[in-house]
This record gives structure tokens, C-alpha cells and sequence, in this order.
């Protein structure tokens, strides 16, 4: 044996002995985490996309910490949930880093408001090729951004973007940049914002990354009732407001499509109990009777399920408050931190 060998070995048995970084680590940003609380730009497809960001005041990088993807609502922007006190403090409480990041639509091509777009939504026909609004009573809220999209006056989303394409990316983002769990990454979101959460839970683009997602006030459109888009578990917990008028999820055990009844519009939705029977059935749960009422541990919200074989909290859970179009953070986003807690 030549010296050369016996170098390459003694090389070879030293790099052995010293600790190595998996490639996980390397690529959750372990080694990296160069960020803290405040508002981010990322380009994404020639796009200066802005999100904001909340790390725990006792965030450790040597220790990988569950990440929640929040999407706001129609209008909305990276502030509408972050700048909530109790989202923040139940954030930290839990150790969960938060990623809320802004829709498109504000600026060229559309100058309107910041929107997710999700099934139905851009090009306004529901899942059985039918419109997902009366165009009679409702008014042409369409993005410039469509016009080679939409198919009715009903599209009332942005088409600058493929806002799967963009999560997958800023989570990606996110991983390189924090220590992430990357066995518990959620998502969730508010009325539109709700809506694409549903689209990310569906899709198989994106279901695969996400650990469960909770949808607050927002269900997908008529039609749209696809259950998880991967194979295995995907926890849902619903949050619906029995006096909501625009995003109505019906009445109990009616898996009727319901309709928005406010001053304005009149778009259609798939309710509340047929996407939850559908999320059910696709967990093995028994559907061929009532949701049953389970106990939550807080005083407000009506939950009932159909996976009452489940240990401790059920895996498909739907949730309704005598509310309208609003999102009670004084108990809701604790009842989605326990939801994530526990799957």
C-alpha cells in the first residue's frame, strides 16, 4: 500500500469522527437562521413577493420548530393576522414560527385588492362547470390579470401567479433560513385566504408538505369537494360562523351548496357539512351517520365530528360559532393551536 492510500484512509476515518450535518439540517437552515421578526421581500417568477414573519422570543436554531403558513383574507395583507396579539402570544407561547405573506392584486397588472387564488375562483366555474355566482346580482369583480382566464363575470381572484407555486417556494424559503419541522408544517387561513388553504390541503402539488391545515371562515366552491391530495393522514379543523352571510356553511347534516346572501353578492359554496363528510370519509371515518358532538375545552364553538373512533382530537373537525364573517381570535386561534398541537 502506497503512502497516498494510507492518507486517503487516515482522511477518510478522520472526517468519520467528526460530527456531521444531515442534509436535512443543511437544508432547513440549522446552521443558518438569519431571521427575525419583521416584513421580507422574495422574488418569485420576476416577482417581488412580501411576507412577514413572527419567530418566538425563545426560538432556538440548534432546535427544529413547527412553521404555520397563514393566509389572509380578500383585501387583506401580511398584517391581518400578525398584528393580532393573541396570534402572536399563542404563537410564542407554543413555539411556533409564523409566515404571513401578502396576495397579489394590489399592484399592475390588476390594482385591486390582494387575493389567493384557488378552484373555481379565477376562472368562475364550479366543479360541475356551472357558475359559482349569479352574475344577475352580482357584481364583475374580475382581474385584469384574467382576461384570458376567466370564463363568466363570477372569476373574482388574481391570475399574476400560481399561489401553490409561490407557498411551496416561500416554505422553501423559510426552511433555508430558520430550523424548520419539517414533519409540522401547517397552513391556515381567513374567508379567501380560508378558501386557499382548502386548495392547498387538495392539491397534490402542495398537500404533501403540509402536516393538517384550518381553514376560518372559507370553504372551497360549489362542486369543489375533493378530499386530502396525498395519500395518508391530513388533519382538518373548520372554523365556520352560523351568522356569517358570506361565506354561510348551512345547517348541520346539510351538504347543500349554500349561497352568500349580503347587500352585494351572491356566490355559491360548497357547505360546510359536505367537505368535512368528504375529508372524513377520506380518513376511513365512519359518515353514514350524524356528525357527533366532541368537547374542545372552550365554551364557544359547537364541534362536532364523524371520526369518534379517534384518540384524543379527531382528525377531520368542524367547528361553527354563533358569528358572522369575522374571526374571534379570543378563541379561535387557540382552538387552531390546539388543532396543530395535536396532530
Amino acid at each position: 500500500m502506497n503512502l497516498s492510500s494510507i492518507l486517503k484512509i487516515i482522511l477518510a476515518a478522520f472526517l468519520a469522527y467528526l460530527p456531521q450535518k444531515s442534509i436535512a439540517e443543511e437544508a432547513s437552515g440549522c446552521s443558518n437562521s438569519d431571521l427575525k421578526s419583521g416584513t421580507y421581500t422574495m422574488d418569485h417568477h420576476g416577482l417581488a413577493r412580501t411576507y412577514r414573519i413572527h419567530v418566538p422570543g425563545d426560538y432556538d436554531a440548534s432546535k427544529p420548530a413547527p412553521l404555520v403558513l397563514l393566509f389572509h383574507g380578500w383585501g387583506g395583507n401580511e398584517d391581518e393576522f400578525l398584528s393580532d396579539r393573541i396570534v402572536r402570544h399563542e404563537s410564542d407561547q407554543r413555539g411556533y414560527i409564523v409566515v404571513a405573506p401578502r396576495g397579489l392584486g394590489s399592484g399592475e397588472p390588476d390594482n385591486s385588492n390582494n387575493s389567493w387564488s384557488f378552484s373555481g375562483s379565477t376562472t368562475g366555474v364550479d366543479g360541475a362547470s356551472n357558475a359559482i355566482c349569479d352574475d344577475g346580482e352580482t357584481p364583475d369583480y374580475s382581474y385584469r390579470s384574467c382576461a384570458n382566464v376567466k370564463q363568466n363575470s363570477c372569476s373574482w381572484t388574481q391570475c399574476q401567479a400560481d399561489d401553490v407555486a409561490f407557498s411551496l417556494a416561500l416554505v422553501r424559503e423559510i426552511k433555508s433560513r430558520l430550523c424548520i419541522d419539517e414533519n409540522r408544517i401547517y397552513a391556515s387561513g381567513g374567508s379567501n385566504g380560508g378558501m386557499f388553504t382548502w386548495e392547498l390541503g387538495q392539491n397534490p402539488a402542495s398537500a404533501g408538505i403540509f402536516k393538517a391545515i384550518a381553514p376560518v371562515i372559507g370553504l372551497p366552491h360549489r362542486g369543489y369537494l375533493d378530499g386530502p391530495g396525498k395519500t395518508g393522514e391530513m388533519p382538518v379543523l373548520l372554523i365556520t360562523g352560523t351568522l356569517d352571510n358570506v361565506v354561510p356553511p348551512g345547517d348541520w347534516d346539510d351538504e347543500s351548496f349554500t349561497t352568500t346572501s349580503n347587500d352585494n353578492d351572491r356566490y355559491y359554496y360548497t357547505g360546510a357539512t359536505a367537505i368535512t363528510r368528504s375529508w372524513a370519509n377520506a380518513h376511513g371515518c365512519d359518515t353514514s351517520v350524524s356528525a357527533t358532538p366532541v368537547e374542545v375545552g372552550l365554551q364557544i364553538p359547537d364541534c362536532r365530528t364523524w371520526c369518534t373512533s379517534d384518540t384524543g382530537v379527531p382528525r377531520v373537525l368542524d367547528c361553527r360559532a354563533q358569528m358572522g364573517h369575522t374571526y374571534d381570535f379570543s378563541w379561535s386561534w387557540k382552538l387552531v393551536m390546539n388543532f396543530f398541537d395535536r396532530h
